[in-house]
């Protein structure tokens, strides 16, 4: 399978071709998703919600994103993979954001990086373009701006902040940006942004007149259960099947059912023949 770059995604908002992308975190999911076609392998600082257990976005560090960054990067061979920048790796000064970015492409395999925010951090997304880091944008609902917005419900509500968000969209396309999440604003604003740009826009939350689509993948897969999402679509319940079989599996250690003869070595069977898991 070819190779998907920048440049494709960019020629699929061409053709005008549905943009298909999902978080992961580690190499297992990366590959099973690189591998079922998926166009775009986001490493979202939601891994400190879905992995670490924390209430928002603004834990994550750079040395845990660098972290999950080199473990799904070794399970990518087709996808474009993407870094999130965690809160406070671009917003203080654009040499800072040039050093950070810079890391997640040469020390973890990172293609391009992902910053949420329009107008404050503009010069920070177009001193990383003229060196060559790609950058995706993010607007609307800005997970590390939960607190500044009281909550995650909508934005854009209003006429005011709708403006804003289609002017920040514009701002960075100017800037060089290859594409753009739109989460959490009204499906028509969001349409409307969409057709308004040359760049695509990935939705999440944003209803069907976006460029392409975005989901938490253990939100889709029903293994992150603490938060209920209406635009979450989950086409498994993973959680609940791992539940019964963790139960089963307990089940079968306390009668002694597991491991079974076949399942046990005898003094002749040659351990060195299989693979060794160590816990």
């Amino acid at each position: 399978m070819k190779k998907i770059t920048t440049k494709s995604i960019l020629e699929m908002k061409k053709r005008s071709e549905k943009i298909t992308a999902l978080t992961a975190y580690d190499a297992t999911f990366a590959e099973l998703e690189d591998q079922a076609g998926i166009e775009i392998i986001l490493v979202g600082d939601s891994a400190a919600m879905v992995i670490a257990g924390e209430k928002t976005t603004l834990t994550a560090t750079m040395e845990q994103m660098l972290y999950h960054v080199r473990a799904v990067s070794r399970g990518v061979t087709r996808a474009l993979l993407v870094a999130d920048m965690p809160f406070l790796s671009f917003q203080i000064t654009p040499e800072e954001a040039v050093r950070n970015a810079g890391r997640f492409l040469s020390e973890a395999g990172a293609e391009a990086v992902k910053l949420e925010g329009g107008a404050p951090i503009i010069d920070a997304v177009r001193r990383l373009v003229d060196i060559g880091i790609p950058v995706m944008g993010h607007l609307g609902l800005t997970p590390q701006s939960v607190h500044q917005f009281g909550g995650w419900g909508v934005r854009a509500r209003d006429k005011h902040e709708a403006e804003k968000i289609m002017s920040d969209a514009h701002l960075l396309e100017e800037a060089g940006a290859f594409a753009i999440v739109l989460e959490k604003i009204p499906a028509p604003l969001a349409a409307e942004i969409s057709s308004s740009l040359q760049i695509p826009t990935i939705g999440i939350g944003s209803g069907s007149g976006c460029d392409g689509q975005v989901l938490v993948n253990y939100d889709m897969l029903g293994l992150y259960e603490q938060m209920s999402l209406k635009f979450v679509r989950r086409y498994r319940h993973l959680g609940d099947e791992i539940r019964n079989a963790v139960q089963e599996y307990v089940a079968d250690v306390k009668k002694g059912s597991f491991p079974s003869p076949e399942e046990s070595y005898d003094i002749t069977g040659n351990i060195d023949d299989h693979p060794s898991y160590r816990t």
